[in-house]
């Protein structure tokens, strides 16, 4: 039996940080599209561009803002995706090429922080939609039982995830489209769209939105590609996952643009309500409900799962472990999805505000990290890593690397002039009237301190170095047997 076919039957998914040997690899690059697609067409994206408007944009330059700045995240979050087919690795464990196998735990930990926040605002959303389809309302039910169908999927594991992606696609493509057109019909493209006006700040935090909406997939876009087959074409990868993130981002935070530029809307005070109000009879309504969940439960699953594979990557670097087993998988999701809810329960007031201010905030510390990844994997080590090396502390990348950390606390630091958080205003925003750019600065300074730096101090293998030793946790016999596809 090969492990493949074991891992079929049994239905759950074996591998955890462990590279995925040539014999389990398998799909297409359209699955990349359909999986980032589903993920996309969900009620928090929505609510992100509906942010656009609320803070001060007009409909039409918010959605020109959200573009650029989806255009711009998609590729850098599309550049991640095309790591996983040749290094057949979870996203974080690759970093360790970069930060050092400790040294990758500092931005881990902020990962972690993330994908709780993601999961956590976008559980109160999912309670909502389900609460509305059982007809109750304490908002408990609602997030506890959205909590635990994310787990159900998450601890399947990568196939589920995969198909549930696809289903959402579907979904999704059905009942955007009818909200779509039922806006116009209802409100009328003069009402949403008429009179434009510009303002430079609305703008730019519209650019922002859309940029850190696809930057902080980053950290794990990875995960999903990488059972890909390993000469899968970089760029099919690439246009696939950057193609789905994109045009299922926009379509639902252009659809938030416009349902915030409904004059006197409630979308403020309930957002899924004001959804199921605008689909208009109780069975249609119930329907665009269910679309909800299944977008949420997607996005949520990736969350789940790359919160897990997050959390084994900070342990096993500590504990000198190259694999965990599907068990301990398991039991992280089901911690991970446990405080998410706990957040979600106790943390749902004034949530619009306070997730504009968790994405930018998030942009701070991940820009700074997508730039060290991709600058060192692109252009210092051009795609050579030393697979073995990444478990091995006292090996190539060694424990901490100084270089990509201190690099990283330049980028993050050099941001915190150029902030526009509730809290804290930077300087040089108040001089450009609000205006929040710091995510860019976070990039491009990074890249140009990190790349002259570590092409002086980097020793990158000569060519891609495979993990050595076999990576199946069966039997001694398939261990021992010959990889017929390798």
């Amino acid at each position: 039996m090969t492990t493949t076919s074991s891992t079929e039957i049994r239905g759950i998914e074996r591998r955890t940080i462990d590279p995925v040997p040539a014999s389990e690899r398998h799909g297409r690059p359209f699955n990349q599209f359909t999986l980032w697609f589903g993920a996309n067409m969900q009620v928090t994206a929505v609510v992100d561009g509906a942010l656009a408007v609320v803070f001060g944009a007009h409909a039409i330059w918010a959605i020109v803002g959200l573009l650029i700045g989806n255009l711009a995240g998609g590729a850098v979050m599309a550049l991640h995706s095309a790591q996983g087919p040749r290094l057949g690795l979870p996203q974080m464990i690759s970093s360790r090429a970069q930060f050092g196998v400790l040294g990758a735990g500092i931005p881990l930990i902020l990962v972690i922080i993330m994908y709780l926040g993601f999961a956590a605002t976008g559980t109160v959303l999912s309670g909502q939609a389900i609460n509305a389809i059982l007809h109750v309302s304490a908002p408990a039910i609602g997030i506890v039982i959205f909590g635990a169908l994310t787990f159900v999927v998450a601890a399947f594991g990568y196939r589920w995830i995969h198909a549930l992606g696809r289903i959402a696609t579907v979904l999704g493509i059905l009942g955007f489209l009818y909200l779509t057109i039922k806006i116009f019909v209802d409100e009328g493209a003069h009402t949403l769209l008429g009179n434009p006006h510009f303002d430079i700040v609305s703008f730019l935090l519209a650019i922002s939105l859309g940029a850190g909406w696809q930057l902080t997939y980053g950290p794990y876009v990875a995960d999903y590609s990488r059972y890909l087959p390993a000469d899968t074409p970089e760029r099919k990868t690439f246009g696939a996952t950057f193609a789905g993130s994109v045009i299922g981002s926009m379509w639902s935070m252009s659809l938030g643009a416009l349902i915030a530029s409904v004059p006197n809307s409630t979308f403020l005070d309930s957002q899924v309500g004001f959804i199921g109000t605008l689909a208009g009879p109780a069975a249609i309504a119930l329907i665009i409900y269910l679309v909800i969940v299944i977008g949420k439960l997607t996005v949520n699953t990736l969350n789940a799962y790359g919160g897990s594979m997050t959390i084994l990557t900070t342990a096993t670097a500590f504990l000198k472990r190259d694999r965990v087993s599907p068990a301990v998988r398991m039991i992280c999701v089901f911690c991970f999805l446990a405080v998410s809810v706990i957040i979600a329960l106790v943390a749902s007031a004034d949530f619009l505000s306070n997730f504009k201010n968790f994405v930018l905030l998030l942009l701070m510390v991940f820009t700074p990290w997508s730039a060290i990844n991709l600058v060192d994997y692109y252009l210092v080590s051009k795609e050579r890593v030393d697979i073995p090396a990444l478990y091995d502390r006292h090996g190539r990348y060694g424990s901490w690397n100084a270089t990509a950390l201190i690099s990283y606390a330049v980028g993050v630091l050099a941001q915190i002039p150029f902030l526009a958080q509730s809290l804290y205003t930077g300087p040089i925003t108040k001089a450009l009237g609000g205006a929040d750019i710091s995510w860019l600065v976070g990039l491009l300074l990074t890249a140009a301190v990190y790349y002259p730096w570590a092409k002086r101090t980097s020793s990158p293998p000569d060519r891609l170095i495979p993990f050595d030793r076999p990576t199946t946790t069966d039997t001694a016999e398939e261990a021992a047997a010959p990889d017929l596809q390798g």
